[in-house]
């Protein structure tokens, strides 16, 4: 393989195989894969699930999983080689020389640890702290990894932080050494796009300031085409195409490479449904909203048919350590007419979450009011409740966590089958085999359990899982944030074309607006627990009312590339 750059690499990766041991034999997982990384450098390493992207970062920094082994090939770091090191040596230059920011906050943070102490630990062991600066230098790392407050949430444990607040612990770990080489993987997957560019312009700063190189596993191209200087895509375990990050995407070589650049979501993009509001008017433009108002959904002098409407719905928590309450969500008003998608965008912490947990009944609101096809959510009975529950499903944030890790793909989708006594043993594995079908899952998979699975497989699982009892409502809580753009491009058209055929309804919790400019017909933006504005999904986007909302649009990453794979001068 052709070395991307002339200069002395600080990382090279030459034919490269990386193999797993299966009850069918060896699998070849990477074939022949290789690539330099100068100092200085941000290379990423593009393509779909399963390509051997995360495969490849974790061969070079020696955290292969027991079943995985390097076949062949060189990984030379610094001029050292790695592949045949003694693990004592490796330990050595692991988390020091070679820093890592994996995928997944939940099973890489420890749930009975403070986070503060698990920053501390990386500290301490490499010796970047002493005992009476550590607690300073802890609150340092963590301020520059984007958590606000970090004084109060070192105190704090990961079930306590949102989804995107364990991932910056996380990177604020990673980067805790100052190493040299920082593999991210999947670094801002869980990040809304304003704590992605600081996350993202902390890396840079390091990169400049310490000469260091950023080894990038990335899924979103328009990421990839930002912040890399050289692009390496995979596909089945291979090199298919390097280069330029700019030229790669601007006149990609390989029908591989083609395909990932069409299938780009971009905020200048139209909604996927363009028959979405065929059989009425289209909803009103211009109305931005505070957080008392409502979302138009039909025409005038018309009673909108709103399978969910919000009054005035309001979280309060209590924090350890603090003596006021903190609101989380506060007096949001909002409807979701039928057979729509309203989402929900906004900052981690915005309280989007929340406000999707008080409406799938996990958490129970401090105020205000919550009807679900003219029902009060807040006095059902035990009869009415599972009634709910099979007309209401969720999609979960993290696959990893959501996903019984001692069940078969195949137990995991007939579960809610069997709960709810839908069809007898013949009926549920047709149905099973649908729902794998649907979500571009081949059937040779229900035998297998989600750790032998890769992040986005997690992901198309969980799908599969939501659709199973055919439910009126999904609340989905970044259901595509784990997923390469081609399968995201694909599960987004599964949920129009499914909203098209049975009138589903969607919440749509997401912090990647080009995402939701694909799927949504309406959409809240949230901030500090408040609604701060509210409009059809053209009107946000083509002309932005509030400034939080421009700022949002403002910060997404690769916002030049179009939907014709073309990038703007």
């Amino acid at each position: 393989m052709t070395d991307l750059t002339t200069d002395s690499p600080l990382l090279e990766v030459s034919n490269l195989a990386v193999n797993f041991r299966t009850m069918d034999g060896e699998v070849p997982a990477v074939r022949d894969a290789g690539f330099s990384l100068p100092a200085g450098k941000t290379l990423a390493i593009v393509g779909e699930s399963g390509s051997g992207k995360s495969t490849t970062a974790m061969a070079v920094i020696g955290l292969l999983p027991g079943n995985g082994s390097i076949a062949s090939g060189s990984i030379r770091f610094d001029g050292q080689e790695l592949v045949g090191l003694p693990e004592s040596k490796m330990r050595a230059i692991r988390g020091r020389s070679i820093g890592l920011v994996p995928q997944d906050p939940m099973s890489n943070l420890n749930p009975v640890t403070k986070i503060g102490t698990q920053v501390a630990e990386t500290l301490l062991v490499h010796g970047m702290a002493t005992s009476k600066d550590v607690d300073r230098k802890v609150v340092e790392v963590l301020t520059a990894a984007g958590l606000p407050n970090a004084a109060e949430r070192a105190k704090q444990y990961p079930h306590e932080f949102s989804g995107g607040m364990r991932q910056r612990a996380l990177i604020a770990i990673g980067l805790a050494c100052r190493p040299r080489l920082l593999i991210a993987d999947e670094p801002t997957s869980a990040l809304d796009v304003t704590v992605q560019r600081t996350i993202l312009d902390q890396i840079d700063r390091m990169t400049e300031e310490l000469g260091s190189s950023v080894l990038l596993i990335t899924h979103d191209l328009g990421l990839a085409a930002e912040r890399a200087s050289e692009l390496v895509v995979m596909h089945r375990g291979e090199v298919v195409e390097t280069g330029p990050a700019r030229q790669l995407l601007e006149d990609p070589q390989h029908p591989y490479t083609q395909s990932l650049v069409r299938a780009a979501p971009s905020v200048a993009a139209v909604r996927l449904s363009p028959g979405a509001f065929a059989g009425g008017a289209a909803p009103k433009a211009g109305a931005s909203a505070g957080p008392a108002q409502t979302l138009a959904a039909e025409p005038a002098g018309t009673e909108p048919d709103n399978i969910v409407e919000f009054r005035d719905l309001t979280k309060v928590f209590k924090i350890r350590g603090r003596s006021d309450d903190f609101y989380a969500a506060k007096n949001v008003t909002l409807d979701i007419p039928r057979g729509r998608t309203v989402a929900i965008v906004g900052e981690s912490g915005s309280g989007k979450t929340t406000t999707a947990r008080m409406l799938l009944k996990l958490i129970e609101p401090t105020s205000g009011t919550m009807t679900f096809d003219g029902m009060d959510v807040a006095t059902l009975d035990k009869a009415q409740l599972r009634d709910f529950r099979q007309r209401v499903q969720p999609i979960f944030q993290d696959p990893y966590s959501s996903l019984d890790p001692m069940y078969t793909i195949e137990r995991i989708l007939e579960e809610p089958l069997k709960t709810y006594r839908r069809g007898d043993k013949a009926e549920r594995r047709r149905r099973v085999l649908e729902l794998m079908e649907q979500v571009a899952l081949p059937p040779e998979m229900l035998h297998r359990y989600p750790a032998e699975l890769s992040g986005g497989q997690r992901q198309r699982v969980a799908i599969a899982r939501a659709l199973a009892l055919k439910p009126e409502l999904i609340v989905c809580d970044e259901p595509v944030s784990a997923l390469d753009v081609l399968v995201q491009a694909q599960i987004l058209q599964l949920l129009g074309d499914l909203q098209r055929e049975f009138g589903l309804s969607y919440l749509f919790i997401s912090h990647d607006l080009a995402v939701v400019r694909l799927i949504s017909d309406y959409v809240c933006v949230m901030k500090d627990g408040e609604l701060v504005e509210a409009a059809t999904s053209e009107e946000v986007f083509s002309n932005p009312r509030h400034p939080y909302t421009r700022k949002l649009l403002a910060s997404i990453p690769g916002n030049e590339l179009n939907i014709d794979g073309e990038l703007a001068s």
